[in-house]
């Protein structure tokens, strides 16, 4: 995962030399929904279908994902007077909850890498710019016990799109509010009873720099 972030890194920098260029730094909270992961009473690899599974009472949100809380950055650049182009990481934060034992809760970590689009409804020598945004990246899901950087966890390609709005305080410094869904398949952790899609609601705030 290292070596995507790295290759992204220079590809975005030589993309943006001479170029307007914004950097942000956003955190925010993460609200998911359809956040149920399969279920562990129901060993996996063994041949078990998911109807035999369903048989013996095991649900698709026996392990569940919870609300969480994000950090990180977005890097972009104007090509023109109306669009525009950045490239994000996000690192998420959220819980692996056990329905199925009482409730318990793991901490777990997930991490975002999204290029993305930007249409601007104002042009760039306005104070107040919202805007509309859509882009495709990738997530590695990290369970516990596992880490993204030596290759552990679960990569899903997924899309994001929303909408926010830029807000110029000076010529060099500014306020930034996002609303995007991240929509992936969910992770394969080992369980049965995976299906369906995980979307993530993100709802952030951040402070930026123009160069």
């Amino acid at each position: 995962m290292r070596k995507i972030l790295l290759c992204a890194g220079l590809l975005f920098a030589g993309s943006v030399y001479g170029s307007g260029i914004e950097f942000w730094f956003v955190a925010g909270q993460t609200l998911i929904s359809n956040p149920g992961l399969g279920t562990d009473d129901c060993p996996a690899g063994e041949g078990i279908t998911d109807q035999q599974c369903l048989a013996i009472g095991a649900l698709p949100n026996d392990i569940a994902l919870t609300d969480g809380f994000h950090f990180g950055f977005r890097g972009g650049f104007n090509s023109g007077d109306h669009l525009g182009y950045e490239m994000g990481y996000m690192y998420n934060r959220t819980n692996l909850k056990i329905n199925n034992a009482g409730g318990q809760e793991q901490g777990m970590a997930y991490h975002q890498v999204f290029f993305n689009g930007l249409w601007h409804f104002t042009g760039p020598d306005a104070k107040v710019r919202p805007f509309a945004t859509a882009g495709v990246g990738f997530v590695n899901y990290a369970p516990p016990g596992s880490s993204a950087a030596y290759g552990g966890g679960s990569t899903r390609l997924g899309i994001d799109y929303g909408g926010g709005v830029k807000v110029k305080l000076t010529d060099r410094w500014g306020l930034r509010f996002d609303v995007r869904q991240v929509t992936t398949p969910k992770p394969n952790l080992g369980l049965l009873l995976t299906s369906g899609w995980l979307r993530e609601t993100e709802l952030s705030a951040g402070v930026g720099i123009f160069f």
